[in-house]
């Protein structure tokens, strides 16, 4: 007995009709006589044919999914609990929205490949420059997109935060504490950053940090800098390797919570108890942080309301809705009792 799936040819070819008239059956009955759509109808249910629904939705231009078009493999999103947060948001309003959503990684380790194979109405986009290729990529198909911790493009909705006056205020923190060996845990800005430097998120980040440093009398090359892959295990030997060197940091700032707690571990490993010897902090303020042993000392960023906002943003797009603007939301120090003065 065969397994294929009956299609619309057979569904003609059973009930003596053409495939176009199949097609008018499901799609425009008013096409056919009544006769005729009840034959091919009852054709369709023998051989347990269904005509394809991502088909009739892309025929009619719209599939009622958005796509979240991300700049890493899917196993390593899925490890960040960061996504796990802003992808809620984005739910959210797709629950309420009545649409679906799509994660797109790259394809072949190109994101600019992956985007003509999602069958989607718009894209967040997530952490892409855009001069990379896919912004203009998405503007020649005519595919309407809201750009998230990217560079800012004009005529581009954005949701951004404050990530530089985040950085400024965790960094004021360990120096008001009194620290002046400070190690800076960054996530990898990639392989041409001495060609094109700092981009994004990353870029406003460092200045925040270069800020108060400069307030203080200091700069960049005053501070220890580790750029590795976002993990918890990259922030661990990061750490290691910190703690090694002459004169080790007496804080870790990381930029992102999960190389803090990577950071937290390795210290812990190595007898250094946090903070009484060194002082860690992060950035995100993910649920963990707060119950993390020490508490994490990190910079709150709304994640959830980010991607609510961005697919917000999207659907009024997709709607042909007036366009949304630029939108940074704001960032908050919350201290806890991973940091304290060096001692």
């Amino acid at each position: 007995m065969s397994s294929r799936k009956a299609t619309s040819h057979d569904v003609a070819a059973a009930a003596g009709v053409s495939r176009s008239a199949v097609s008018f059956a499901f799609n425009k009955p008013d096409r056919i006589s009544a006769a005729t759509r009840e034959r091919i109808l009852a054709a369709a249910e023998r051989l347990g044919y269904a005509p394809s629904t991502l088909g009739r939705m892309l025929q009619a231009g719209t599939t009622n999914s958005i796509g979240v078009l991300l700049p890493q493999r899917l196993a390593g999103i899925l490890e960040n609990p960061y996504y796990s947060r802003f992808l809620m948001g984005v739910g959210q309003v797709c629950d309420q929205e009545g649409y679906t959503l799509l994660l797109t990684p790259p394809l072949r380790d190109s994101v600019l490949k992956a985007i003509p194979y999602a069958a989607v109405d718009g894209f967040i986009v997530c952490g892409l420059e855009a001069d990379r290729g896919e912004v203009a990529e998405l503007e020649r198909r005519g595919i309407p997109f809201v750009l998230i911790d990217s560079d800012r493009v004009e005529g581009a909705p954005s949701v951004e935060v404050d990530d530089r006056g985040g950085a400024r205020e965790v960094t004021r923190h360990l120096l008001e504490l009194g620290h002046r060996r400070l190690a800076v845990l960054s996530m990898d800005p990639g392989a041409d950053v001495g060609v094109r430097g700092y981009r994004g998120p990353l870029a406003r980040r460092m200045a925040g940090i270069a800020d108060a440093l400069t307030e203080a009398g200091f700069n960049m090359s005053d501070v220890r800098l580790a750029e590795v892959q976002v993990s918890r295990a990259e922030g661990y030997r990061a750490t290691h390797r910190f703690m090694s060197g002459d004169e080790p940091p007496t804080a870790v700032l990381a930029l992102s919570d999960i190389l803090a707690y990577g950071a937290v571990d390795a210290l812990q490993g190595l007898a250094i108890p946090v903070p009484e010897m060194v002082s860690v902090t992060g950035f995100d303020d993910l649920a963990e942080s707060s119950w993390f042993r020490p508490r994490l000392t990190t910079v709150r960023q709304p994640i959830v309301t980010k991607g609510r906002i961005a697919a917000d943003f999207l659907i009024s797009a997709i709607r042909g809705e007036d366009q949304n603007p630029h939108q940074t939301l704001g960032t908050s120090l919350i201290v806890r009792e991973s940091t304290a003065k060096p001692a």
